[in-house]
């Protein structure tokens, strides 16, 4: 595995697309080590990457990617941001706060940490450093909140999860939401405490005026979550229609109530989509295809039995699956890392008698830190593109968020109903 794992590092640090790395990664070693199985190896390969991308289920993914990027080019976050601002913007922290609201919220519209990042961010970063707030600070404090998005459904790392383990997506989505809440709540502490100590970002209380103005103009923007959670269990829709008809609800809003959608924004608005879809895709379709040939490569088996031992404990299990998706996720695409580890580990989590809902949930979570943890967490290099600010200074305040992010990690598992009850409620 020398060779193979060379030259994945090396195309990283070339700065080849993911998908690339992995695939041409495993071309190498194929080509290196097994050249006279390689066509028969290479066919398999394809087919794998095909059957990775056909599950019934992935079919609400690029309807939910459209959904957020309709939402993302109108003025739905400015509305969503108004209307929290009004509420909490005179309060000690009451920007970040704000912040990590319309992150929470947002992600009840997006499912993706990324699309957070760039319409909440784009809207709240200035006001932040408006108010006094250090440059590092407000880009930790937004890749970071993000990572909320990822567990308030509809959540793209719910439906990959879902997908790779044949769990419940509709279970799922309800197991993010108190996770999620509890993240944003702690922020909100820190937030606050933070902005006591330093004396900024205070705003002048809104009139009962303004905040009714407000709740008209934002309100609108919640009936995602009464779609896509209310519509699921009430029997009315599936997921994969509920995410069709949140498009419709995107476009009535964007068109009829904001009227900020015209022919144009929709049609590139459908273009990100697509690109966007492509890449989701793609990853997933790689991601199916390493994880057929590590199995075929039997690693797995050389390197999992000495971990866990003859006969794991349910903590045990969780700990182990926690802390290896954490440090993976650091360094490859979530998606990736869940398409590919999750099958792996079943068995051990079925023998263990872990939860699937709860172990999705700390799955997910872990993939959302991932994605704003150095060195390679995609939301620093969204940020980077984004906001056109260095690297270190990128990452120069996410070490009090990850460790908060942490602690909600620990919290999850000590008290899983955090994560169970909203399922087992529905249930």
């Amino acid at each position: 595995m020398i060779v193979f794992t060379i030259s994945l590092v090396v195309m990283l640090l070339l700065g080849f697309p993911f998908m690339v790395t992995l695939l041409g990664s495993l071309m190498i070693y194929i080509f290196a080590y097994m050249p006279d199985m390689a066509p028969q190896i290479m066919m398999t390969m394809v087919q794998q990457v095909m059957s990775g991308i056909t599950p019934p289920a992935l079919v609400c993914v690029p309807m939910f990617i459209l959904s957020a990027s309709i939402i993302t080019s109108g003025k739905s976050a400015t509305k969503l941001i108004e209307m929290i601002k009004a509420f909490v913007g005179h309060l000690p922290g009451g920007l970040p706060i704000t912040t990590n609201a319309s992150c929470t919220l947002f992600g009840s519209v997006s499912g993706s940490t990324q699309a957070t990042v760039a319409a909440v961010g784009g809207t709240m970063r200035p006001m932040l450093l408006q108010a006094g707030y250090p440059s590092s600070f407000t880009l930790g404090l937004i890749i970071n909140s993000s990572d909320i998005a990822f567990l308030i459904p509809p959540s793209i790392g719910f439906i990959v999860y879902g997908v790779a383990t044949n769990t419940s997506i509709g279970s799922l989505f309800l197991s993010g939401i108190f996770p999620g809440l509890l993240i944003f709540v702690m922020f909100s502490i820190y937030c606050y405490a933070y902005s006591k100590f330093k004396k900024v970002g205070v705003l002048p209380k809104a009139t009962w005026q303004e905040r009714g103005h407000a709740i008209k103009q934002g309100l609108p923007v919640m009936g995602f979550p009464v779609i896509i959670i209310g519509g699921i269990y009430a029997g009315i829709f599936s997921p994969t229609e509920a995410a069709a008809v949140s498009v419709a609800y995107a476009i009535l809003l964007e068109a009829g109530v904001y009227r900020s959608l015209t022919r144009k924004s929709l049609f590139e608005a459908t273009l990100q989509a697509g690109v966007i879809t492509g890449v989701v895709f793609i990853l997933v379709g790689a991601g199916q295809a390493f994880s057929w040939m590590i199995g075929f490569l039997q690693i797995p088996q050389q390197i999992l039995p000495p971990l866990f031992g003859a006969d794991p404990s349910m903590l045990r299990v969780m700990l182990i699956i926690v802390v290896v998706y954490f440090v993976a996720c650091m360094f490859v695409c979530p998606i990736v890392a869940i398409f590919v580890l999750s099958p792996i580990f079943q068995p051990y989590v079925v023998a263990a008698g872990v939860d699937p809902i709860l172990l999705g949930t700390l799955v997910t979570l872990q993939a959302a830190i991932g994605s704003a943890t150095p060195p390679f967490g995609c939301d620093i290099f969204t940020a980077q593109i984004i906001f056109r600010r260095p690297y270190l200074e990128v990452i120069g305040h996410a070490l009090p968020f990850l460790l908060i992010l942490i602690l909600a990690t620990i919290l999850l598992m000590v008290f899983p109903q955090i994560a169970l009850f909203l399922p087992n409620l529905a249930s």
